[in-house]
């Protein structure tokens, strides 16, 4: 009766470790997400501040002639 208990509560505990391992890359994976999100929104923002300036340095660039 030991082992067939034994089997039991390590399976349940392989199955808890599985779970809580989930839990961690669920978490990290939502952490990457907004990190993401967040490097996307710098990069937009950046890339319209250099449309803004090349506009203004063809402005300027016209205004020279």
């Amino acid at each position: 009766m030991f082992w067939p208990m034994l089997a039991i509560a390590l399976g349940f505990l392989g199955i808890a470790v599985l779970g809580v391992l989930g839990i961690r890359v669920f978490i990290e994976a939502e952490r990457l997400g907004r990190q993401v999100t967040h490097t996307t929104r710098r990069i937009n923002r950046a890339a319209e501040d250099l449309e803004r300036a090349a506009t203004d340095l063809a402005r300027t660039g016209d205004g020279l002639r």
